[in-house]
Formats: C-alpha cells, structure tokens, sequence
C-alpha cells in the first residue's frame, strides 16, 4: 500500500507497490506519447535543417491550423492557446514556442518515469530534480485525465461525483477517477515534502 512522500535527508522517499508504481508509469507514459515532439528528419536543405533544429516547423510544413483538423481536447488543455481572441496570433505563437514547450514536458515525463522504475524495491527515492519532474509531469498526466473525465469546473466535478456514484464497477470512468484522485494525492505530499525545506 502507498505511503506518502516525506522528506529524508536531501532526498523524497515514498513507498509504492509495483501495481501502484506500474499504473503511474503507464499513465506517465501514455501522457509522454501524447506529448513528446516528433523528431524532424534532415532534408540536405540547411536552411530548412536549421529552422527544424531551432523547434520551428519547416517552412513547407507551415500552414492553416484548421487544415490540419482538431487536435485532441487533451493537448488542447496541455498546450492551451496563448490568445483566445486572436487566432492568428495563437497560431503563431504556438507555432513558435510549441516544440519547446513539448520537449520539457516530454524530459519532465522521462524523468519521472525512470525515477519510478529505478527505484530501490517498494522504495521510491526522489533527488530535488527528480522531485520538480515528477510534480510537473504528475500535472500533465492530471490535466489529462481531468480532461478525458470532462472535469474543467466545480459543477463538473459534481456532476463526475453524481455519475460515478450510479455507475458500474465496469465503468472505465471509475478507473479514471481513481487513478486521478491518486495521482492528486501522490502529488500533494510531493509538493508538501518538496515546502518543508
């Protein structure tokens, strides 16, 4: 069974099981394929090698958002628009800053992941680095299964509550709201282990 994070030392020690530290890296990895940018493949042009390497879409790549259809509602909460009013200007700023933000999240994602699969048997131990990442990436992975349960408001998560409390045991979204309140509380006292230094 888990126990919380406590400081130890320069170090933040918990206690999962392998079916607990199992469904957090699944979950970790499942949010790092979403994320984790696409590497680019050179194309013998060294400008178009150059803008690929900086993190920008090769030109010839550059175009409308919408032609490339809808983005799954996931990313959208992950990678929010930088403009809501503006989509020209999100467009842009996304294109400009989007691989960036996706190779951190993705080194935040691995970083946790291989922290959890190194650990010591039951024992989970954390170096500050290791704990920044794993409080970033258990957000991701919160973020997205707070959006595949339709989880945005309080009225929201009432309404999750309502439908929970009527479901089956085979519902999925029982499964969903379980590891989410997990992970909610595996952070926490992550974050309040990480505030008693």
């Amino acid at each position: 069974m888990a126990r919380a994070f406590r400081r130890k030392g320069a170090r933040f020690v918990a206690r999962l099981d392998d079916d607990e530290r199992q469904v957090v890296v699944g979950l970790l990895e499942q949010t790092h394929e979403l994320l984790a940018p696409v590497p680019r493949e050179p194309t013998g042009d060294p400008f178009e090698d150059l803008v690929s390497g900086l993190g920008l879409p090769r030109l010839k790549d550059v175009g409308d958002d919408a032609a490339q259809g809808p983005r799954d509602p996931a990313l959208e909460r992950l990678l929010p628009s930088a403009h809501r009013e503006d989509p020209g200007l999100a467009a842009e700023f996304r294109r400009l800053t989007e691989y960036g933000l996706r190779e951190r999240k993705a080194a935040n994602l691995a970083t946790a992941i291989s922290a959890l699969q190194d650990s010591d048997g039951d024992k989970v131990r954390l170096d500050q680095e290791q704990a920044q990442a794993m409080v970033v990436a258990l957000t991701d992975v919160r973020l997205l299964l707070g959006e595949r349960l339709g989880l945005r408001t309080d009225e929201d998560a009432d309404a999750l509550h309502d439908r929970l409390e009527a479901a089956s045991e085979a519902d999925p979204q029982l499964y969903l709201a379980a590891y989410y309140d997990f992970l909610t509380w595996l952070q926490e006292t992550l974050i309040q282990a990480l505030m008693s230094m």
